[in-house]
């Protein structure tokens, strides 16, 4: 494919039940339900556990052989983009978060959501679980932002987290000289893909490199047994730029939006139009089948396009990684430390769920068992681009389904309708709800639910799966009504008490 920029009109540059899931043993037992109204039926209290009696033998998949000894557990490491979003990913199973505040963390975004006051909360917050928080400071800084930096990386440092994600090397020294005391972590950004490149960083007192997403794991175990002392970190979920480690500059040129130094426009993502060349006068009108055209909608902006037969007008669009089922062969590797998800911008149910999911496939390894099929139906239950391997176990030449040629992102095969509160009391309305609907009911593992019933709605079990149904809807402003949608922002009193963070959903028709 060769492309070619012809035109550029240049931007502002400002700018559970677990369900298919499912892995818990449900003991029953008798418990009294406080609700707050009256209560009509006796109640069943369920513990979710990490493991389900029937997975073993539900997949050809599940009679592995346990995994021989290790030294220490693998790390599952999920996005942070606020200080919500790090409550979500603890409490559905990551280990440790990372996340940024302002425009060095590579997110301008998720950097403006985070305040310094809410990032020190969450380092609080998580070390009080026994959990730990990795501070992005991976953007590419100029010489006019350098005392800034060196100002960040000190307040940053004083919040005591467990480590810098940097990814400039100069960052990397200057980081070392101003907070000696906060471990190193070699961002994905640096592209490292060789023993040559991860020994100079090592040597410069890097201790874990998070390896670039085109590292496959046959040079990630060549990289271990170089370096025994160098962790290594790897993506196993989330977007994928078509660009070697990020390193694009189509948003730059088309929108004046520099993606590493966190504002990336995704412009590889969009739908864009054809146009051909009229050989008469030059103007660009219909198809003539000699030379195409693709225009961003957006801004105007044009490209010459040529392509092979079948190629559809995504041009950039990578579909996005997902290695749920190769988590087994990954880890049976022994050359990776940690496993990482990406998005710090996405949903508060995408940080969960993927968390979850991660959990699970994780800790079913250290069983010597394992249900991919489960993993996989979990996660299509989130909005994607499609799914692929990547890099770490094929080559994507191998069998070219990397891209996707349909659309920028499709939705999920699940629709979140409310997302539940630190209270477990609250919902937040996400989508519309009805008097006398039932959702099921997605909560973090090791979480207990209560079946009961009262004058305003029930939790139920039907199969493996949990629901609420809502007899009435009560607001918390005092108002009943009979339905509920996303613009609302009075929240939901709930009929029954859930555990926190859980999530409310319903399947959406094919």
């Amino acid at each position: 494919m060769e492309i070619n920029n012809i035109e550029s009109k240049k931007a502002d540059s400002s700018g559970l039940t677990p369900g298919n899931l499912d892995s818990s043993v449900l003991d029953s037992g008798v418990d009294s339900v406080d609700s707050g109204a009256k209560s009509h039926a006796e109640s069943t209290h369920i513990k979710s556990a990490r493991t389900k009696s029937t997975r073993a033998t539900s997949s050809p998949e599940s009679s592995l052989a346990s995994p021989t000894s290790h030294a220490k557990k693998v790390q599952l490491l999920s996005p942070a983009g606020n200080l919500h979003k790090l409550k979500i990913a603890l409490a559905y199973g990551a280990d440790a978060v990372y996340g940024g505040v302002s425009h060095f963390s590579l997110r301008n975004r998720a950097g403006k959501d985070f305040s310094y006051e809410d990032f020190a909360e969450g380092v609080r917050y998580a070390h009080a679980l026994g959990k730990k928080v990795f501070v992005t400071i991976n953007g590419f800084p100029f010489n006019s932002q350098l005392k800034l930096l060196e100002a960040h990386i000190l307040k940053m440092a004083d919040l005591r987290p467990d480590a810098f994600i940097v990814a400039a090397p100069g960052v990397v020294r200057l980081a070392k000289k101003v907070a000696p005391q906060v471990p190193i972590h070699l961002s994905t950004q640096a592209n490292v893909l060789s023993v040559l490149d991860a020994e100079v960083f090592y040597e410069m007192g890097v201790k874990r490199i998070v390896a670039a997403r085109e590292l496959s794991l046959k040079d990630a175990r060549e990289i271990k047994r170089a370096i025994p002392e160098l962790e290594i970190e790897i993506f196993v979920h989330g977007s994928m730029c078509f660009a070697f480690s990020g390193r694009c500059l189509v948003s730059a040129l088309q929108n004046g939006r520099v993606p590493n130094r966190g504002s990336c426009a995704n412009d590889c993502r969009f739908d864009y139009e054809y146009f051909v060349k009229n050989r008469e006068n030059g103007e660009l009108v219909a198809f003539d089948g000699q030379e195409i055209f693709v225009k961003n909608p957006d801004n105007g902006v044009l490209m010459r396009l040529k392509e092979e037969e079948g190629v559809g007008t995504h041009i950039f669009n990578s579909k996005d990684l997902n290695l749920a089922s190769h988590v087994k062969e990954i880890l049976d590797s022994g050359a990776v430390d940690a496993l990482k998800i990406e998005g710090r911008t996405k949903s508060t149910y995408y940080a969960g769920i993927t968390a979850r999911t991660y959990r699970m496939a994780i800790d079913d390894y250290y069983r010597g068992v394992s249900d991919a099929q489960s993993y996989q139906a979990e996660l299509h239950t989130l909005k994607n681009r499609g799914f692929t391997d990547g890099y770490i176990v094929r080559r994507p030449f191998e069998r070219l389904d990397t891209q996707n040629h349909q659309s920028a992102i499709s939705e999920g095969s699940y629709q979140v309708n409310a997302e539940v509160d630190e209270s477990g009391t609250r919902a937040l309305c996400r989508h519309t709800i009805r008097a006398g609907e039932s959702k099921e009911i997605v909560a973090p593992l090791d979480s207990s639910i209560i079946c009961g019933k009262n004058e305003r709605g029930e939790i139920y079990k039907e199969g493996d799966r949990f629901y609420m149904r809502f007899d009435s809807i009560a607001l918390e402003n005092g108002k009943e009504v009979e339905s509920i949608h996303s613009g609302n922002t009075n929240a939901i009193l709930l009929p029954l008490p859930l555990p926190p963070f859980s999530f409310l959903r319903e399947k959406l028709p094919k």
